[in-house]
């Protein structure tokens, strides 16, 4: 049989609604709860995503406090600040970007709220570039991001899809009708959310306990190979070690906090003794509780006061 070849294909040209042409800085900072950073401006675009607590921000003329899940955007030679409240020790992601399309003018002088997907790709972000670059993501001061020797194959490009993806994403939500459905997923994947959601709600209530595997299942029906699956595909991890980590995260924070002891801690999180709390914690972050009070305190202070 002879072959044709058919040669009257169209193409379609992709318009770009965003396009992140640099990137400047990515962080992830666990700030204390007396942080202050002085403020700075410049001809780029930055936003500030609250992971965690609160914080007090300036942007140009504007003193605004955002909670958790509220992300902001720094147009480009917009004078910024921001500061711990004195109450809570915050946890915020800052990344700075440069982006001339049109479409960026949706962010200026715009508070908004990230959603599951939002903080999905946010991590995904903060992922990729902990393999990108060879410097800490937690110093506030760095003006350089410093490469690494090997990254992994498309990494640079990956941070870029999923910014484009982020910026689209949010300006498309918070853009859409209220009177828009939500397209219907089957029933299976409503009942794992509602599931996640009710499990996750479960682990938050318990934070401050020590609660087993077997307990988890019974107080919430469900059984161990379902619930152990559904937080691999969605963690990649079984749901103590994840359980673990929250604990370790709320013991940070609590110590960032500066209202009570080490001791006071590991009573509050339900640990059986502080020794237990200290290798836990060492185990998650890889170091004790002192030597994560004493880094995250120097990261606080100035460059020209650090030794």
């Amino acid at each position: 049989m002879e072959s044709k070849i058919v040669d009257n294909y169209e193409s379609v040209t992709l318009h770009q609604s965003l396009l992140i042409s640099k990137l400047f800085t990515v962080h992830y900072f666990e700030y204390m709860n007396d942080f202050s950073f002085p403020g700075e401006a410049h001809n780029f675009w930055e936003f500030l995503c609250v992971d965690k607590g609160e914080v007090d921000v300036v942007a140009g003329s504007r003193s605004l406090s955002l909670k958790k899940d509220e992300i902001i955007f720094h147009k480009p030679n917009e004078f910024h600040t921001v500061r711990s409240n004195g109450r809570v020790a915050p946890n915020v992601v800052v990344i700075s970007f440069e982006c001339t399309s049109p479409s960026m003018d949706f962010f200026k002088d715009r508070i908004l709220t990230i959603g599951e997907a939002e903080r999905s790709l946010i991590a995904q972000i903060i992922m990729e570039a902990r393999q990108l670059f060879s410097c800490p993501l937690d110093d506030p001061y760095l003006k350089k991001m410093e490469l690494a020797e090997n990254p992994p194959f498309g990494c640079s490009q990956m941070i870029q899809l999923h910014l484009e993806q982020l910026l689209i994403q949010l300006i498309r939500r918070h853009t859409a009708s209220r009177q828009e459905k939500k397209q219907p997923s089957t029933l299976k994947q409503k009942s794992d959310g509602d599931l996640y959601e009710r499990i996750m709600n479960y682990l938050d209530q318990n934070l401050y306990t020590q609660i087993t595997i077997e307990q988890i299942c019974k107080d919430n029906l469900v059984g161990r190979s379902q619930l152990q699956k559904l937080f691999r595909e969605r963690n990649g991890c079984g749901i103590i070690d994840y359980f673990s980590h929250m604990k370790i995260d709320a013991a940070k924070q609590l110590i960032r906090n500066q209202s009570l002891n080490f001791t006071q801690i590991a009573d509050t999180m339900g640990y059986t003794s502080v020794h237990y709390f200290s290798r836990q914690f060492k185990k998650v972050t890889g170091m004790t509780p002192s030597e994560y009070s004493s880094s995250i305190k120097k990261l606080s202070e100035e460059p020209q006061f650090r030794r």
